[in-house]
């Protein structure tokens, strides 16, 4: 393989384009009060969770149907104005930040549950819908949609990031999940990819082809989803091991053995300091598996003793159980609180976020020796992974006003990111490729296969304005 330069992605290229004075008097002349060039709201638009500090686009438009999405495009198309969907700005790696200047679409406005299928187990809704309003509005049906990726992000930039979380292990990611779009392409287009049928042979899979792609292709303006009827029973756990290797060996046993547990989280004894600080609880301060079973109460009962058999092989002890929604609640929520918990360990720093994503038999070879790497920096870091399906994450805390520590930074994201792809793992298992890791898709895809992204590319979005700068450079 061929090695990233080391710190190409320090700092985006940015590229502002000239946006014409015309094209922003027709956006006025369209959209009225829905469109903004107020720096406050276009300041809020310009930035996410990474660490980059790149100018704000030119204006913000609120849609508010699709009609609006294939207006707005439609005018920037005309005018070669690129154009970013905002969904509520959760990512992670520069997503929706304007390297090229140009307007962001914010879809928080189209926020409807059109259609419940129940007896199809499907559901449609628009791209501002979120996870935790679109489990609100099918509860009642007994069904439940299951990608948890920790923030309550919108189905949209779920779809575009093709995100996964928590539930992966057992119920898939968004790849999985998403049966079919209505996508606004970059001439204004309003075209529609799947069915509602579990299965089709028809033509190509653009459904797949717009899940992640990250923006760069279209705005999705509607999303058909796979729903699943809420577990007859539900019971969570929590498990101490001694050290990270137990745990994950752990882990690696349960997976091989087939248990189908729903979701396996790793907390290392550092991060679980910081959510008890953050959180109020009571954990044991030492390296924790956090876990969940679905199914009737005989086959959770018995997943759950297999589970603790395995874990005591292991040095497991402490086993502890959070039965009532209220328990399990109380546990998810410290867990997906773990990356503002560990901001607030170390006042005024960022944190440099990065996930990896490796076949189960090689996650304890991963992580243990990026584990000794980052410890040996002496850089803080907070330490989490959905390693049920071999994917964790680093969040390296860094101060801000010295560079230095964001160089440490880079550089054990630089390792982590080679010794997954050299045990034939993945450089982001989750939060896409964005800015951050451009040159490690070249690294993990090949330059031949990341031409033919680039054909794709320039097919659907000739004029480079759906996104652009994202994912791989043209």
């Amino acid at each position: 393989m061929n090695a990233p330069t080391a710190h190409n992605h320090l700092a985006p290229q940015i590229q502002q384009r000239t946006v014409p004075a015309e094209f922003l008097a027709e956006l006025q002349v369209r959209f009225g009060a829905q469109c903004s060039t107020a720096l406050v709201v276009r300041e809020q638009h310009g930035r996410d969770e990474s660490v980059y500090e790149v100018p704000p686009p030119v204006a913000v438009v609120f849609a508010e149907s699709t009609q609006d999405v294939a207006d707005a495009v439609a005018l920037a198309a005309r005018h070669r104005v690129p154009v970013i969907p905002f969904g509520v700005g959760s990512s992670l790696e520069g997503h929706l930040l304007a390297v090229q200047g140009g307007i962001s679409i914010d879809v928080s406005r189209m926020n409807k549950v059109l259609s419940i299928n129940a007896e199809d187990l499907t559901v449609t809704v628009q791209p501002g819908v979120t996870r935790k309003a679109l489990n609100e509005a099918v509860k009642s049906e007994g069904l439940f949609f299951p990608i948890d990726p920790g923030a309550d992000a919108s189905i949209g930039g779920m779809s575009a990031t093709r995100a996964s979380g928590t539930n992966a292990v057992r119920y898939g990611t968004m790849r999985e999940n998403v049966l079919a779009l209505e996508v606004v392409t970059a001439r204004g287009e309003v075209i529609r990819t799947g069915t509602r049928a579990k299965k089709s042979s028809a033509g190509y899979d653009l459904t797949r082809l717009m899940v992640g792609s990250e923006g760069t292709l279209g705005v999705m303006t509607e999303i058909t989803l796979k729903l699943y009827p809420l577990p007859e029973a539900i019971s969570a756990a929590t498990c101490s091991f001694p050290t990270i290797e137990a745990a994950v060996r752990t882990v690696i046993q349960v997976i091989q053995l087939g248990v189908p547990i729903a979701r396996c989280e790793l907390i290392d004894h550092n991060t679980v300091r910081m959510v008890n600080a953050h959180s109020k609880l009571g954990l044991r301060e030492e390296n924790m598996l956090l876990m969940e079973f679905h199914g009737s109460p005989a086959s959770v009962k018995e997943q759950a003793e297999t589970v603790q058999e395995i874990a005591r092989e292991f040095g497991g002890n402490a086993f502890e159980w959070a039965v009532t929604p209220e328990e399990r609640t109380r546990l998810w929520t410290a867990r997906h609180n773990a990356y503002f918990a560990a901001i607030q360990s170390k006042p005024g720093c960022r944190a440099i976020s990065t996930d990896t994503c490796v076949p189960i038999s090689r996650l304890a070879d991963c992580l243990l020796d990026s584990v000794s790497e980052a410890d040996a920096a002496g850089l803080p870091y907070f330490l989490v992974g959905h390693v049920g399906d071999g994917n964790f994450h680093f969040g390296y805390l860094i101060d801000p006003n010295k560079p230095e520590e964001h160089t440490l930074a880079e550089e054990l994201n630089h390792k982590l990111v080679a010794r997954a792809l050299s045990l034939e793992g993945t450089c982001t298992g989750e939060h896409g490729v964005g800015l951050h890791k451009m040159d490690f898709l070249v690294t993990e895809a090949g330059a031949g296969a990341v031409d033919m992204m680039r054909t794709i590319k320039r097919a659907l979005d000739p004029d480079n304005i759906m996104n652009p700068g994202k994912i791989f450079s043209l």
